[in-house]
């Protein structure tokens, strides 16, 4: 029905089961991974199961691949990008190799930045043959439990994602995978969301996130396209200007 299409859409729900909490006096979505909370949880012992702030989540030792601990507080005061990828995933690999470059010029740039690896591999031994190929830092494979609960935070549906957050743990983008593989350069580091996007095949997938207008214009001519731009431009930042007054995502 049409009530059933509404609901799918406004929860971005894009494969089943899927289970969301909601706030009834606001109605917020409290957190979009409810089946991970119920088998994380079954006691109801954290419920309302609200959001928790990043650094609260991530709280513990955090690892090198030389075998080096330091403490998660060490994160503080940088720009953080959240790492959900596996070794046995194809796409992964690939988006790592890339990204081990980009983490390399944002911090020759002299930009505080870590790279935080939340693995979903399967056992120990992938983890680390993986995981040595990364220049960051990693949640211990062995602590289940908090990888779980970042998996929980940001209602994580496949990998690989990434996830940039601002020094305040806020979130700047969930796109940080098209981000990446659209700006080799970083020059748009931290890549706050763009009102206007050009069309690409790294950033289709964003259209299946929600309501997505699509202008056509013909590609020959380069100022068609910058006049499409202006035209859309202020129409978009409008909304986005709504979204973030209601604190909704847009």
């Amino acid at each position: 029905s049409l009530l059933q299409l509404k609901l799918w859409n406004k929860y971005r729900v894009s494969n089943i089961p899927s289970l969301i909490f909601i706030d009834a006096s606001t109605g917020k979505v409290v957190c979009r991974n409810g089946l991970l909370v119920i088998r994380d949880d079954p006691e109801g012992l954290e419920f309302p199961w609200g959001p928790k702030p990043f650094s609260e989540v991530v709280a513990g030792p955090l690892l090198r691949n030389n075998g080096q601990t330091l403490d998660s507080s060490a994160l503080e005061g940088s720009h953080i990008g959240v790492y959900f990828s596996a070794h046995w995933c194809p796409p992964c690999r690939s988006l790592t190799r890339v990204l081990v470059e980009s983490y390399r010029k944002i911090k020759e740039a002299g930009q505080k930045f870590e790279i935080l690896f939340v693995s979903a591999d399967r056992s120990e031994d992938s983890f680390k043959q993986y995981f040595s190929e990364m220049p960051w830092v990693a949640v211990p494979y062995a602590d289940e439990a908090r990888r779980s609960r970042l998996n929980r935070l940001y209602g994580i549906q496949g990998i690989p994602t990434l996830i940039v957050l601002d020094p305040k743990g806020e979130v700047i983008t969930r796109q940080g995978r098209v981000e990446v593989l659209n700006d080799i350069e970083c020059r748009e580091f931290p890549w706050h969301p763009k009102p206007v996007l050009e069309l690409t095949d790294s950033n289709a997938v964003q259209l299946n996130e929600g309501p997505c207008l699509v202008l056509f214009v013909d590609s020959e001519d380069d100022g068609e396209s910058e006049a499409a731009k202006q035209l859309i431009q202020p129409i978009a930042e409008k909304i986005i200007a709504k979204y973030k007054a209601k604190e909704e995502e847009a």
